[in-house]
This record gives structure tokens, sequence and C-alpha cells, in this order.
């Protein structure tokens, strides 16, 4: 017997944005999730996969448009894998966010919040970002025009973003809207370079290929860093990178990587120095932050000093707190807190940024801090709390998985009086918290849009202990 046959549905409005910035619909009682539409949206759909309590499908055809549509401002929109939601009114796109935290809380927190907060949108809605990651590929993505004549297309090389869920395909990428100038000026430079000069691109498939990635890192105080990674060490590289220089003389920091690896990330290279400094310097509230290439900093440089200022007032210090920073990365929150508390602890488990975080507070004379590396479960402990007190205030930025249970055991034993859990996933946030209501209650959430156009969202959870 052949594959049962998947449904299909006609005239389907869309009704809601669900968990994820998957679009929703319904018929009858089922609950159908969708990629692409926005409320209001009446499309044809073809199910995909069904589930025992729902199912996903793609859109066949948009029997009518939504009011709540706009037109994308981006020539990549719908192809790119970022900025979903541009179709979408960002004052839209922030009521959606907040229904997505509050959601979270509720369904999978089961619990309650005493107050509410407006979400903190972004006064900047474009070019926002502070680091973008570029990748070369010689098997770039054909638009559908080109689709049409791409025995006639010689050239395939492309520089760009990856395709969603293709990891061997590149979106050519002429304007991106996220990152300013000269972001857009230097990638298109260094890729009309590469044309003139025929060099190769890199081949995801047999990992071959001169250039690989870009990255450019920029910062509110004017400063500019360019990594360029490469798969071997030849005279071409350097060519390439003098010619940078020549054209963008102001570049703070221009650093280069061999990097003869099957996988991107250089996180384990060494990466070298070849005109300018090692690092750019960013600010927030008057501090200032060095950022190495490795270094990790939030994308959003003015939301994030609006969300450390806003942990700062939802923390209540007075000067005299022992505040313990879990997930510290780079010491930035630890370093924002320690002038309004006696002592704040980072921990983090990876060594460099521990390093920088170190070194970041030495940068602005801050010495009432000490961080510690390594596994958070095992660091995080009595012993540790012994020797520097028990915190009354817990700041806590776990990546989107989450905190591990070991830690949310810890924090139940230590108890401290108030913790403030910052999480860019609102789904593990309050699963994470549901496992400490018996001992503590929501008094505050808070969100923040760090990335406009896109379905994330950062929220900031008060937890006070329970009388």
């Amino acid at each position: 017997m052949g594959r049962k046959k998947l449904p299909v549905y006609t005239d389907v409005t869309i009704e809601d944005i669900a968990s994820e910035g998957k679009s929703l619909a319904r018929i009858d009682d089922l609950v159908i999730f969708v990629k692409g539409p926005v409320p209001g949206d009446v499309v044809d759909l073809q199910v995909k996969r069904k589930r025992k309590n729902y199912q996903e499908a793609v859109v066949m055809r948009y029997v009518r448009y939504s009011e709540k549509r706009i037109d994308p401002f981006c020539e990549h929109f719908g192809l790119c894998g970022g900025c979903k939601w541009q179709h979408l009114p960002y004052d839209k796109q922030l009521i959606y966010k907040e229904k997505q935290v509050l959601n979270a809380i509720q369904r999978i927190g089961k619990t309650a919040v005493e107050r509410i907060e407006p979400i903190l949108g972004c006064d900047q809605t474009t070019f926002y970002r502070n680091k973008l990651e570029y990748t070369f590929s010689n098997h770039r993505w054909l638009t559908k025009d080109e689709t049409q004549i791409q025995k006639d297309i010689a050239n395939r090389n492309g520089l760009g973003f990856h395709v969603p869920g293709r990891y061997d395909r590149i979106v050519d990428i002429q304007k991106c809207h996220l990152q300013e100038d000269p972001s857009n000026e230097i990638r298109n430079t260094i890729k009309e370079y590469a044309f003139s000069e025929n060099l190769s691109f890199y081949d995801h498939n047999t990992n071959g290929g001169l250039l690989r990635n870009l990255i450019i890192r920029t910062s509110t105080t004017g400063e500019t860093m360019v990594i360029l990674s490469v798969q071997y060490d030849q005279p071409e590289v350097y060519e390439l990178l003098r010619h940078i220089y020549e054209r963008f003389p102001a570049l703070t920091s221009l650093l280069y990587v061999i990097n003869p690896k099957r996988n991107e990330t250089l996180y384990d290279q060494d990466i070298k120095v070849f005109e300018g400094r090692d690092h750019i310097i960013e600010k927030l509230d008057g501090l200032k932050f060095k950022i190495g290439p490795k270094s990790f900093f939030q994308t959003n440089t003015r939301q994030a000093e609006r969300l450390y200022q806003k942990a700062r007032v939802l923390a209540g210090l007075k000067g005299k707190e022992i505040v313990y920073d879990l997930y510290t990365g780079t010491g930035t929150i630890a370093n924002f807190l320690a002038p309004s508390a006696a002592m704040v602890v980072g921990i983090e488990s990876v060594p460099e940024a521990i390093e920088d975080a170190r070194e970041n507070a030495s940068l602005n004379n801050i010495s009432n801090t000490a961080f510690y590396t390594g596994d958070m479960k095992d660091i995080f402990t009595p012993e540790l709390v012994s020797k520097h007190g028990r915190p009354d205030v817990i700041v806590t930025d776990p990546p989107r998985a989450g905190m591990h249970q070991k830690v949310i055991e810890n924090i139940l034993d230590i108890a401290p009086p108030r913790i403030v859990y910052i999480s860019c996933n609102p789904s593990t946030q309050a699963r994470d918290v549901a496992l400490m209501t018996e001992k503590y209650k929501i008094t505050v959430s808070q969100a923040v849009d760090m990335f406009p156009h896109t379905h994330h969202i950062e929220n900031i959870l008060l937890l006070d202990k329970k009388d």
C-alpha cells in the first residue's frame, strides 16, 4: 500500500502567531501550524506532517492577503533566513512577542505574574546588529529567474547567509539591513575583488576553495573589526587583506584565520592580526568593554543597555548586596552591576570569556568582582557561597536551553531573597521557573525586543522569595 495522502485545506484564515514565530490556523478543533503567513491572510494549505494534537502545513496559495500586511523593505525577504517578520508592522510584532512570553509562563510555567511591564521595543528597527557572519560559497542559491537559465550561469559564487535548512546553499546578499555602514560596502568590496582576481569560494561538499567566512563587528563608538577566514595559507590571502585595508584604512581591527576544518567555528582557531588592534571597544552605560574576535557580546548594543538597566532596577541594588551572576559570559552584566553592589561573583564555562570578564573589570577600574570558570553545576555550590557569602540577588542569563536541573536545585538550596532571570527563550525560562514556584513567586515580567522583524524575544523575570 502507498502512503496515505495528506489533506489539503482551502480558504483557511490565519488566526494568530504561536511560539517560535509559527502562524496558527484552526479547522474545527484542529490546530495547524504554518510558516510564512500573517494573521488575517486567507490561504490554501497542504499538510506536510500530522501529529497527535496538531498538524504542520505549507501555503499552496494566498487567496487573500491580510490588511495587517506591509511591504517588506529587503530585496532578499522570503529567501534569506533572517528578518522573517518584515511583512508585519512593528507595533504588531511587539504584540505577538508579548503574547509569546505570557503564553509560555501560563502554559509551560503554569503560574501567574503579579506585574507585567510593557514590552521595551527598539527605537532603531533596522541596522541594529553589531555583528554579522557571512559565508562564501561556490554554489549560491539561484533566484527564480536564474533557475530558468541556470545552464548559462557559469559563476555560482556568492557571499551571504545560509538558506534556512541548507548548510551547503548561500543567499548572495547585495544589501543587508541589519548592520550599519561600512558593513555592506566592506562585504561587497571583498566579493568584487574575489571575482576580479578569480579567487575560489568554499565548497561545503568537498571542503575545498580558498575563501570561507567573513565576520564584521561594529560598535557604537565607531570602531569596526573585520575577520577573514580562509582555507589555505596562500599569497593571495595577504593581497586580499592588503586590498581591504587600502580601501578601508579607518578599520580598527583587520584579522584573519587559516581554518582547514570542515566546520566554520573559530573558537579553537588561532586568529591573527593583519592591521590594527586585536579588539574593538564598546560602551554601555559609561563602561568600556573590550571585544575580541571570539568575545560574546549582545548583538544589539542599544537594547542591551536598556536590558541591563532594567535588570539592575529589578535587582533592587542599594550598594550593599552580594550578587551572583550565573552564565556571566564576558562579564558584561557582572561589571554592569558591580558599581551598584558590594560584590559580584560571575561564573562561566568558557575560559576565554572569563579572561575577557576580568580584563573588562580592570579596564573600568572595577575591583569588587570575582570570576570563576567551569561547569555551572560544579562551580556554583555551597562551597563557593561559603567563600563569598550568601547572595542577596542571583542574576542568571543562561543559553537558550535554559539551566541544568542541578543548578536550579542549588539555587533553591541557597535560596536568595531575589532572582533576576534573563532569557532569550521564554519556553525554557518558564520551564525552569516552574520548578522554583514552591519557594518563589514571579513578581515582574519584562519583555525586551532585541531582534526586530524576527520572532525572537528577550525576557526578564523577577522572582521574589515567598514569605
